[in-house]
């Protein structure tokens, strides 16, 4: 394989962005779609067929000996974070890529058709649900309580669909079924600092913890800040402060199951300083690879809710924003890969990822891998994001082996 070529590609994708600090590629904006199409002319210079579906993933082909067999399918996404990093999905993508140039290479022909799947709005930045390209393709999309979901500008987002020449109401014609695919890899950074602290080159994934999320709406009354006694206030931010603090605790009494709780989003209003705020908005992500280590936390988190309404007297309103189930990937898959770090030299260790990923809706569809490559200080979601392009030459490599594997390399 050619890493400068994987490493010039990379480049040319993230160009593709609306901010000059890090990379802002939001799904279905002008650059996400800019970037899609590239990556498309892309794959038809190395011979692919290229497909956009109802959802807007695009899925490049190509064909193998018999093309009546299942696909072996990869890829990731290319929609970012607001100035995120430029490996985050991208990678994934790009190796996945830069493995079928190699192939082309050494002209090496499969059994198995291959293909790479961009995957359409796997970041929840825009819309606030995340992965809903894969969701699509699984079936497991409900496309009712999606029809409802707004961005930041107030477009919905069927609307947005329709700037991008797609159509929402056709969505489930994304869905795809199970006899198509044999297999499918998902290279990806590991967004956290193990495989760096432990040393290791590759992280063989074992588990997916998945999100449950909540938005909460905390009601108070707004009054002076100099006028009114603390005991008479009815406080929405220090209500919501509260419920913040006991999900902390909550999730730090799971620490040994690796369930995690974040406060991520905080609206107050109406935001004077010397009004006492009356209405405070918060989004809540809970995550875990133990389903009932974070219900321990959700039912926490409905107990804090009832213990602020009635120690403050405000009234709190919740909705579940999505509730997925945690996912263990394949031993089928898992070992293949193990024994290739092994067969190559190459250090590695199993674990669990604590971020949600395309893999793990389409493990609902077939056998799943999932190979992280080490982040430089554990750094994601940043500018800063990087993997040296020695790392990634280790991780597209243990992808190839595996992609020939199980696509059947013909003599």
């Amino acid at each position: 394989m050619d890493l400068k070529r994987l490493e010039k590609t990379l480049l040319e994708i993230n160009q593709f962005s609306q901010s000059e600090e890090g990379v802002t590629r939001l799904a279905y904006s002008k650059e996400e779609r800019q970037a899609a199409e590239h990556f498309s002319y892309l794959c038809r210079q190395e011979g692919m067929t290229v497909r956009m579906d109802a959802t807007g993933n695009v899925i490049a082909r190509r064909e193998g000996s018999n093309p009546d067999l299942p696909v072996v399918a990869c890829g990731s996404h290319l929609d970012t974070v607001i100035q995120g990093g430029r490996y985050d999905g991208t990678l994934g993508v790009i190796a996945a890529l830069e493995v079928i140039r190699s192939l082309n290479d050494k002209r090496i022909e499969t059994k198995h058709p291959i293909e790479i799947i961009a995957f359409a709005c796997e970041e929840s930045s825009r819309f606030g649900v995340s992965t809903i390209g894969s969701k699509a393709m699984a079936g497991l999309l409900d496309k009712e309580s999606v029809a409802e979901l707004k961005d930041s500008e107030g477009k919905s987002i069927s609307n947005v669909f329709s700037e991008c020449s797609l159509n929402f109401s056709g969505i489930e014609r994304s869905n795809r079924r199970n006899e198509e695919f044999k297999v499918f890899f998902e290279l990806h950074i590991e967004q956290g600092p193990v495989l760096e602290r432990q040393l290791k080159q590759i992280g063989i994934v074992t588990g997916i913890a998945a999100p449950t999320r909540f938005e909460i709406k905390i009601k108070g009354q707004a009054s002076h800040s100099g006028t009114t006694p603390m005991d008479y206030r009815k406080d929405a931010f220090l209500g919501a402060a509260e419920i913040a603090l006991q999900l902390e605790q909550a999730a730090k009494m799971e620490a040994s199951n690796g369930t995690v709780a974040t406060v991520g989003a905080c609206e107050v209003k109406p935001g004077s300083m010397n009004v006492i705020p009356d209405l405070a908005n918060i989004k809540i992500d809970i995550r875990g690879t133990s389903a009932d280590s974070k219900n321990r936390v959700i039912e926490k988190l409905f107990t804090s809710i009832k213990q602020v309404e009635e120690k403050r007297s405000v009234s709190i309103e919740y909705s579940e924003l999505s509730n997925e189930d945690p996912i263990n990937l394949d031993e089928e898959v898992i070992q293949p890969l193990t024994e290739s770090c092994e067969l190559k030299g190459y250090t590695y260790m199993h674990m669990t990822s604590g971020a949600g990923h395309d893999a793990m809706n389409m493990a609902m569809l077939c056998p799943t891998g999932l190979i992280f490559v080490p982040s430089k200080n554990g750094l994601s979601h940043h500018p800063d994001e990087y993997t040296a392009i020695e790392q990634i030459g280790i991780g597209t490599d243990l992808l190839e082996t595996a992609i020939v594997e199980w696509a059947g390399h013909m003599q």
